[in-house]
């Protein structure tokens, strides 16, 4: 729906034009349905209950970034502020969110979950509906029916591998406002919406409109089921940016085989999987030893205890990617460690880093954004510094009931950042650790990934600001690690060729069911104009959708290659192979730069996430 002032010029207006605009139908009549598109549409709304049945069982981890942005000359348009949220969807008797918050949050009708939900409603300018933010999982949760909505056959489309049929929905004149009008895709064989994309009507009596446009995507997760993944939101003007100008905003679930969320005043405890025992085969333990496993143990338990809140992936192939690279660093500069250093993911997007134990982990944001392999070596040093300073964590956490409180309170509970002087002696540090390692020759590069994080961190603080562990600036907004800033060429960034930071989403996907991060197998885009580059920025949501494929289970070999793994339903990179599967981590040879493109523009070197070299 739009709305327009008319300015009034003359003090009359023809009577006769003012009843031909009244009598003007606000939509065209909508076309018959064929008996297979009218069949298929009631599979449809049937389906669709079914969906919302199956959401309400599962509490995903929501958490949505929003952009506002600003028109530039050159670039287009550039964030000029930004706003983050994390939080876990709860069905339990309201459509409603429970924020992982740093402080305690209110109880009442949201049941915690106020100051979440307040949020959004401020940083996209909605009012509270029946289901507020979370409209936009579902078409219509009570009322998605023909008695409601005009659906219009468009055309066949396939999305990925699996077929659609389009239709637009318009909603039925005086059904009220609320209702989704937009375009849906249909898959063919059970009826599943698979995506929708569209707004949601506003009162007509509003000065403004209360909704902005979504584009909401689902993914075949298990056997017919189809889930919300991920939605993208956007708006070119009345955001919510000082001048107005708009905004970009993503929302990604996963999560949805956790359990419910426990509660302050549940018997709350804590299963163990798969727990591996790391211990020497020495018959005793020396005190240096023994406060090394103290640690261990602490470590080990923060990582259970993140996973099955939701924040940190499981292991995976790409843990041996970032593994191999702090190794290479390991070995380059000598270093002689008690054990071996282990690398994770965690899934949310604030670019941060943390070193639990031996092990390092980093937000798939930071992982995202990191255009080459020296720049990952860069930032898995800083946290490689920690380790060699010895700046452990609190062993507190060596007990395990210590671990024991709600998911939404890990962030509150658990304590995993440095005190800025750890972080300027590892900063120091991981300076000497860079020069000493095989990335020494390709400081340039690095460089300019700092100077670009130096030029977007005042417009770019949510994204900057950890929720757990390190972040890559001090509180000024300068870089921790400030010594790359002045050893390579200056940043240019109406120069294609120089790509100094990437999008978000431009190495990682995760499987929204069981948490799994893949690398992305995306082929070299070329960078037309400057506007291409978009460091740090958002982007709209796009999958190639396929159906659900259940994992092949292999008989293990101690001496067997690293295997393939079953990819999720849909690869948000549009690369799905025809049998789900993914190739293990390769290992280009990076030693050249990227040539440009004959062309004369630059590839966009987001191709290949960070790789180990030959």
């Amino acid at each position: 729906m739009s709305f327009r002032k008319l300015w009034m010029t003359g003090v009359t207006v023809s009577l006769a034009v003012l009843t031909v605009q009244a009598k003007t139908p606000k939509y065209a009549p909508p076309v018959p349905l064929t008996p297979e598109q009218s069949a298929l549409i009631q599979k449809a709304v049937a389906q669709e209950k079914v969906t919302v049945k199956a959401i309400q069982e599962h509490t995903p981890v929501v958490q949505t970034y929003i952009q506002n942005m600003r028109p530039d000359p050159k670039l287009f348009s550039v964030p000029e502020s930004d706003q983050y949220l994390l939080g876990r969807v709860d069905f339990g008797k309201t459509f409603s969110n429970k924020g992982y918050e740093t402080k305690s949050t209110s109880h009442g009708f949201f049941k915690g979950s106020f100051k979440y939900m307040s949020g959004l409603t401020k940083a996209f300018n909605l009012s509270y509906s029946p289901t507020g933010f979370m409209d936009m999982m579902f078409l219509d949760p009570v009322s998605f029916d023909q008695q409601h909505y005009d659906f219009i056959y468009v055309r066949r489309e396939f999305l990925g591998t699996i077929r659609t049929l389009v239709f637009d929905v318009h909603p039925k004149p005086k059904t009220g406002a609320g209702r989704f009008f937009g375009r849906i895709w249909v898959e063919d064989q059970n009826g599943n919406i698979v995506r929708f994309n569209g707004t949601y009507t506003s009162n007509p009596n509003d000065e403004v409109t209360r909704y902005y446009h979504f584009d909401s995507w689902r993914l075949n997760m298990q056997p017919d089921i189809w889930l919300p993944a991920a939605i993208y939101a956007e708006e070119s003007k009345g955001g919510t940016g000082k001048k107005g100008e708009g905004f970009r905003a993503q929302s990604h679930f996963w999560g949805y085989s956790l359990k419910l969320p426990t509660r302050e005043s549940d018997a709350e405890s804590i299963t163990v999987e798969n727990a591996q025992d790391q211990s020497e085969n020495s018959q005793d333990v020396g005190p240096l030893a023994a406060r090394r496993q103290w640690v261990s143990q602490a470590e080990q338990n923060v990582l259970d205890r993140l996973v099955q809140a939701g924040l940190l992936a499981p292991p995976s192939d790409f843990d041996k990617v970032l593994e191999t690279v702090t190794n290479n660093v390991i070995i380059g500069n000598k270093l002689q460690l008690p054990a071996d250093i282990h690398c994770r993911v965690m899934l949310t997007s604030p670019l941060e880093s943390l070193a639990i134990g031996n092990t390092i982990l980093l937000s798939k944001g930071l992982v995202d954004v990191l255009p080459t392999e020296e720049d990952l070596a860069a930032v898995l040093s800083f946290q490689l510094a920690h380790i060699v300073l010895g700046h452990h964590i609190d062993t507190r956490y060596a007990f395990n009931d210590r671990l024991l409180f709600p998911d939404e309170a890990t962030l509150e509970r658990i304590n995993m950042n440095h005190t800025p002087a750890d972080n300027e002696a590892a900063a120091k540090r991981a300076m000497d650790l860079f020069n000493g390692s095989i990335y020494h020759d390709k400081v340039a590069s690095v460089s300019l990934f700092y100077q670009q994080l130096n030029v977007r961190s005042k417009q770019l603080t949510a994204l900057l600001t950890p929720r757990l562990g390190d972040s890559l600036v001090k509180a000024d907004g300068t870089p921790w690690m400030a010594g790359f800033l002045n050893q390579g060429p200056k940043l240019n960034m109406e120069d294609t060729t120089q790509i100094a930071a990437l999008p978000l989403g431009s190495h990682l996907k995760s499987d929204p069911w069981d948490d799994r991060v893949y690398a992305l197998n995306l082929k070299a885009e070329p960078i037309l104009n400057p506007g291409d580059k978009m460091p740090f920025e958002l982007t709209p949501v796009y999958f190639r959708l396929q159906r659900y494929q259940a994992a092949a289970i292999a008989p293990a070999s101690a001496n067997a290659p690293i295997p393939q793994q079953t990819q999720p339903a849909a690869a948000a990179d549009g690369t799905a192979t025809p049998n789900g599967t993914t190739a293990p981590p390769q290992a280009p040879d990076q030693t050249q730069p990227q040539a440009p493109a004959t062309d004369g523009t630059a590839a966009q070197p987001q191709a290949q996430p960070p790789q180990t070299p030959q």
